[in-house]
């Protein structure tokens, strides 16, 4: 039968390859051979083999050396190779394993000797070869098994983000609407952020509605006052962002640590002059940066109860003088550049 094994004989004397595969022609295994290294390489460059039979002494390239030139190309290394020599000595015996042969056998050959250990390394590659299938298919089913657990987590994520955004808005003057306006011009920011990818997109759109979540600890009447606040409603107002961090500084979650980011962060000032830490430049998160530039843009356009609203372009106008006050002045700039857009976003 054929059992469909292709083997490759290497020597430089002819009748050699013959005694060898009148031995082997019973098994009706597939033969090719080479003369030489150089043809040999030749032939494995074209055709899978799946055993070499390889003499050690050849002209120009011994098998030492074709052995050691196998075992060093990836494509080629797994192919078991069984070396057949006259040769006896320990050392020769030695070097053939150091080199990467499986096997050594010397003539003149013993055909039930030769059939065996033939047969044995094929049964031996084939079964290496299946294993490494198998692991192949395991290790993408694992991975597919990690991604859908992960995109759960990830949407589970989300979801939580919703939920607690909801509960934001029950606590303060803040409507889903500005949180929704809010996310989309993040998002446009980051889109157009030259060092920033889809993944970060991503990210900070579902993360930003989380940026005001530490209201929740702050007094609802305080939240609510029509007018302005006083220096001491002011601190404690302030401290929004701090009890944020508080709530969201041990998650792992990359859409928790990315909206306590923000969260702690969105009052910061490119100048340094804001809050909590008044951290300066590019000490401010980019994530952050982006939220604050949003925010304030979409809170000078919509009425509150302790402010009238400004026009779209009032608002511009202002976010574009505190370029490297405020605000950073690269997304100022992007800003600017896609001010058709923002303003679209402001009529949701």
């Amino acid at each position: 039968m054929d059992l469909g094994f292709n083997i490759l004989i290497v020597d430089d004397v002819v009748e050699n390859i013959q005694v060898a595969m009148n031995i082997l022609r019973e098994e009706n295994y597939n033969f090719s051979f080479a003369k030489s290294a150089k043809e040999a390489l030749q032939l494995l460059r074209q055709k899978k083999f799946d055993l070499i039979l390889l003499d050690i002494m050849m002209p120009e390239m011994d098998g030492y050396e074709l052995c050691t030139l196998l075992k060093e190309d990836p494509s080629l290394m797994d192919i078991p190779v069984i070396f057949l020599t006259a040769k006896t000595d320990v050392d020769s015996m030695s070097r053939a394993f150091e080199v990467g042969g499986v096997d050594f056998i010397t003539k003149p050959f013993h055909a039930d000797e030769l059939l065996a250990r033939v047969r044995t390394h094929l049964e031996l590659h084939q079964a290496k070869e299946i294993l490494k299938q198998h692991n192949l298919s395991l290790q993408a089913k694992i991975e597919a098994q990690k991604k859908r657990v992960l995109t759960e987590l990830e949407e589970n994520q989300k979801e939580m983000i919703e939920l607690i955004t909801e509960l934001v808005e029950s606590v303060s003057d803040e409507t889903g609407k500005h949180i929704r306006r809010v996310a989309e011009y993040s998002r446009l920011l980051a889109k157009y952020h030259p060092a920033l990818g889809s993944e970060d997109v991503e990210i900070i759109y579902h993360a930003s509605p989380m940026h005001d979540i530490g209201k929740i600890a702050i007094p609802s009447e305080l939240l609510n006052k029509e007018g302005p606040l006083t220096p001491e409603e002011f601190e404690i107002m302030k401290t929004h962002t701090t009890k944020a961090h508080e709530y969201l500084k041990n998650s792992k979650r990359k859409f928790m640590k990315a909206a306590d980011i923000i969260a702690y962060q969105h009052h910061e000032r490119w100048d340094g002059t804001g809050y909590p830490r008044g951290l300066k430049g590019e000490e401010i998160h980019i994530y952050g940066r982006i939220v604050a530039l949003s925010d304030v843009f979409d809170a000078l356009t919509h009425k509150r109860v302790y402010k009238k609203c400004w026009t779209p372009q009032q608002a511009a106008d202002y976010i574009i003088e505190q370029s490297g006050k405020q605000f950073d002045p690269q997304l100022v700039k992007i800003f600017q550049e896609h001010l058709d857009e923002f303003f679209e976003i402001y009529t949701l």
